[in-house]
C-alpha cells in the first residue's frame, strides 16, 4: 500500500479564511457556505486509499456516528463506513458504528499514534476532531494540515490552533475547487523534534 514510505499522520479541518475551525456556535457556519462539496469527496476518496486508521475524537465521533452508518446516497458513505476507526477518548468504553465494525477506543492519543508510527502500513488521517488535532500537534505527532478553506470570514468562533504555536509550516499543494481552496501544509520540525 504505501512502499517503504513512513507512516504519516494528517490533520484534516474545513476553516474560514479568518482561520476559524468553528464560528460563534459550532461549524455548521462553516458548512453552510460551501455550495459544492465534490472537490473535498473525489479528494477524500483518493486519500483514503492510502489511510489505514481514522483517528477521531470522542465529540466528532458522536456526530459522525449519528450520521455516516445511516447515510445512504452520500458519495463518500461506503469509504467512511469501512475504514478502520479509533476514537480517543478516557471516557468512552466502546465506539460502535452501526451496522458496521466498531471503532477502536484508546485513552491516550500520543500513546497510541507513537504505537502505530512503530508498525509498517497506511497513513493516519485525523478527522475533524479539533481538541485531538491540537493535543497531536503539541506533542510533535501531526507530519501534515490538510485545510479545506470555505468561503466565509466568520470574524469570532474557535481558531484551528488555540496555543502551543507557532508551527512553522511548508506549503506542499493548494487546488482551486468551486466552492472551496484546498491546502496541505507539511508541519516542519524544530531542531528539538517538536
Amino acid at each position: 500500500m504505501t512502499g517503504n514510505r513512513a507512516r504519516r499522520v494528517i490533520a484534516q479541518q474545513w476553516v474560514s479564511v479568518d482561520g476559524f475551525a468553528a464560528g460563534p456556535t459550532d461549524e455548521t457556519e462553516i458548512f453552510a457556505a460551501v455550495d459544492d462539496m465534490s472537490g473535498s469527496e473525489e479528494y477524500n476518496r483518493r486519500l483514503l486509499e492510502h489511510v489505514d486508521e481514522v483517528l477521531l475524537g470522542r465529540r466528532s465521533y458522536e456526530s459522525f456516528v449519528g450520521f455516516w452508518p445511516a447515510a445512504e446516497g452520500e458519495p463518500m458513505a461506503e469509504a467512511v463506513n469501512a475504514i478502520p476507526k479509533v476514537v480517543c477518548s478516557t471516557t468512552l468504553r466502546e465506539a460502535p458504528w452501526g451496522a458496521f465494525d466498531p471503532a477502536r477506543v484508546v485513552p491516550d492519543a500520543v500513546a497510541h499514534v507513537r504505537e502505530r508510527r512503530r508498525e509498517p502500513g497506511g497513513d493516519l488521517l485525523i478527522r475533524g476532531s479539533l481538541a485531538l488535532m491540537r493535543s497531536l500537534l503539541e506533542a510533535g505527532e501531526v507530519d501534515e494540515l490538510d485545510l479545506f478553506v470555505a468561503p466565509i470570514a466568520l470574524g469570532a468562533g474557535t481558531p484551528l490552533v488555540a496555543q502551543g504555536g507557532p508551527y512553522r509550516l511548508q506549503q506542499i499543494d493548494v487546488e482551486v475547487w468551486p466552492s472551496a481552496v484546498h491546502i496541505r501544509y507539511a508541519v516542519r520540525r524544530s531542531a528539538t523534534g517538536s
